[in-house]
């Protein structure tokens, strides 16, 4: 089924609310497990003024092969309130992308976190195999069997790859050809990246550029394609992401190699024009700029660029 043609489904099924709560924070929790120098901003952004923060948006990567492309993680999420927002397009990257919008659900006025606060927008994208060279599809298709991407959900929660790893040599011809696609590869369905909601924090954090000047003096590494700070066209989204880490895996025949492991982002979405004379207090998600920059996400998606070895 192609993904843009999936059923628009919008409610929960018997108060599933909690459980699907429970899947996101799961899903999170493998993310940081995973991510050393993800995990320490977050805990940053956690501790600044005691903050109570809100994610914006989740992101995964997946391979579109025999049921392992965005159908094979967007089935239950849909299953769950969640509905198509739109497409994101890169055929130089041979990547297709959709975003979903989150059910519409009461949230307390001071719910935060993925207890009880907003749920995170979700972004997927799936590497066009098929438009790959025939010595790449080649190696992909003798890993991903078909059907495995039934346990698509499973695979993010834990972490873990649904397919055997591939020798370096294979992986090292998938990644010169598109990094992305070897992302997805030896990475899975392991969060890609999440994005903090900037425009909900209420202390240093809501500043953006107080929050480009602080990871900068903490060290940590940003991704300047674009600039550090990526401006959507119309001024209503600004975007910041940092740069993955380069953490080692073994691959088949034992050979250890570093590749890119996740990112983190931060993300603004401003007042649209119509609404600019609101009180501030009285403004809402649904008064601030709702979809995403092609722009933006074509500069961000090189945050997990390999910087060695490949």
């Amino acid at each position: 089924m192609d993904s843009l043609y999936l059923p628009q489904t919008s409610s929960f099924k018997g108060g599933s609310e909690l459980f699907l709560r429970d899947v996101f924070e799961n899903i999170l929790k493998t993310y940081l497990k995973k991510n050393p120098t993800t995990k320490r901003i977050w805990e940053l952004v956690q501790s600044v003024d005691n903050e109570k923060i809100c994610y914006d948006h989740f992101t995964f990567m997946t391979l579109k092969i025999d049921g392992y492309g965005i159908d094979s993680m967007s089935s239950f999420f849909m299953d769950n309130g969640y509905k198509i927002g739109g497409g994101l397009d890169f055929p130089n990257k041979n990547l297709r992308g959709l975003w979903f919008s989150p059910p519409d659900i009461n949230i307390p006025e001071d719910g935060h976190g993925l207890s009880n606060g907003p749920l995170p927008r979700l972004v997927m994208g799936e590497i066009l195999v098929d438009e790959l060279s025939p010595a790449s599809q080649e190696i992909i298709r003798k890993y991903l069997k078909p059907a495995g991407g039934k346990q698509a959900l499973l695979s993010s929660i834990l972490g873990s790859l649904i397919w055997e790893k591939p020798t370096w040599s294979e992986f090292k011809q998938i990644a010169v050809e598109n990094e992305l696609a070897a992302w997805a590869f030896i990475n899975g369905y392991t969060m890609n990246h999440l994005a903090f909601a900037v425009h909900r924090l209420k202390h240093r954090f809501s500043d953006i550029n107080c929050i480009i000047q602080y990871l900068e003096e903490n060290g940590f590494d940003l991704n300047q394609d674009g600039g550090v700070l990526k401006v959507s066209t119309d001024g209503l989204l600004m975007q910041v992401s940092s740069l993955s880490e380069q953490l080692p895996v073994e691959f088949s025949g034992g050979v250890v190699k570093s590749v890119p492991a996740s990112y983190i982002e931060f993300t603004e979405r401003l007042v649209l024009p119509q609404f600019k004379d609101l009180p501030h207090d009285q403004i809402k998600e649904i008064h601030r700029r709702e979809d995403f920059a092609l722009n933006n996400a074509d500069n961000i998606l090189g945050s997990s660029r390999f910087t060695s070895d490949v």
